[in-house]
């Protein structure tokens, strides 16, 4: 997991990024403009920066510059543009930026320069593991009518052990299928079904994007703006950080 700056004017360049990087298991800070980027990288050191050429108050090249000479570019620099030309992504990259992501900027080429950025940086030691314990289960006791404690024991003579409480099963995709109404108009029908087919599919691979992409056949950004319009959460089927 890694902290990653993204730096755009455009909205929703900054969600859909935040959203793609978020699943990839990172955290993802936001900035709109060059002010924000200069606060953002003196409040937290970022392990990669992904920036935005044409902004309206400074653009990604001056505000580079300024990192570079106050001795602020420490962490590698992925510069974004849709108009930028050669010898402008050129100049960048004489300054000191790893690489360079034209817009409309496609998935697997985002995800291997985050990735080719990130092990060019050290990971940070990390913390020593603690020393296991082995827990040994608690006898079953209750509590008689006079307020004495007293221990239950199995037909081998041994303390009983409390079983763990069984999870509820979710609902089945067949039933709520099932309960889908026909009498629906035909788009609310059509997406209450792809409601219930993609929240199938997400608990099905434990809230994996990229697997729930493959398995449906759609691109990762048409799968999350899919999801968007449906209000289908997908953080909540992820088992990241359980």
């Amino acid at each position: 997991m890694a902290n990653i700056l993204v730096v755009d004017d455009e909205m929703g360049i900054r969600e859909l990024l935040s959203e793609i990087l978020g699943d990839e298991g990172h955290v993802v800070q936001l900035a709109e403009n060059a002010q924000q980027a200069r606060a953002a990288r003196l409040a937290e050191k970022p392990d990669l920066v992904l920036l935005d050429i044409w902004m309206p108050d400074t653009d990604g090249v001056t505000l580079l510059k300024e990192w570079q000479r106050d001795g602020l570019l420490t962490m590698p620099v992925i510069m974004m543009s849709g108009h930028a030309t050669i010898d402008t992504a050129v100049e960048a990259t004489r300054i000191g930026a790893l690489n360079f992501l034209e817009k409309p900027i496609a998935l697997q080429k985002l995800l291997k320069a985050v990735q080719q950025g990130l092990t060019r940086t050290p990971e940070p030691a990390r913390p020593a593991v603690p020393a296991m314990r082995v827990l040994t289960p608690e006898p079953v006791s209750s509590v008689n009518s006079i307020g004495a404690v007293s221990t239950q024991f199995d037909n081998r003579g041994y303390p009983a052990v409390a079983a763990a409480p069984v999870q509820p099963a979710a609902a089945s995709p067949a039933s709520q299928f099932a309960s889908l109404s026909f009498d629906l108009p035909l788009r609310e029908a059509r997406d209450a079904f792809e409601r219930i087919y993609f929240e199938y599919h997400l608990h099905r691979e434990s809230g994996s994007m990229t697997r729930v992409a493959e398995k449906t056949g759609l691109e990762r950004t048409h799968l999350y703006r899919k999801l968007k319009q449906l209000g289908v959460e997908s953080v909540k089927y992820s088992k990241r950080g359980e």
